[in-house]
């Protein structure tokens, strides 16, 4: 499977994993869409930039770099929403990092 697609797919799995407490939470389909989407997208980054570090610190930085605009807005608007969300974002950058790393035969 090409690497791409490969993190396009580990991305989605790990949207996925982050919109279910979402839904649960009643949160605007346009936040959850939003939420998957960034995940879809961070999945993709993660398997094409190439870093010489440790995958699941190399998965760590590309999903807090990723966050960092929407942080930014939904920090302004409510603040402490943003300590979940980061933590979320460590903890499936690093186990995204580490699979996609895991599973990329390149």
């Amino acid at each position: 499977m090409k690497k791409q697609l490969q993190g396009v797919l580990f991305g989605a799995i790990a949207g996925i994993i982050d919109v279910i407490p979402m839904i649960f939470q009643d949160l605007p389909w346009d936040a959850n869409f939003s939420a998957f989407s960034m995940w879809v997208i961070i999945g993709y980054f993660i398997s094409v930039v190439k870093v010489n570090m440790n995958a699941i610190l190399k998965g760590i930085l590309i999903s807090l770099l990723v966050l960092f605009p929407s942080a930014i807005l939904i920090g302004s608007i409510e603040p402490f929403t943003l300590i979940p969300i980061v933590l979320i974002t460590i903890c499936l950058g690093g186990i995204l990092g580490f699979s996609i790393h895991k599973f990329n035969k390149d």
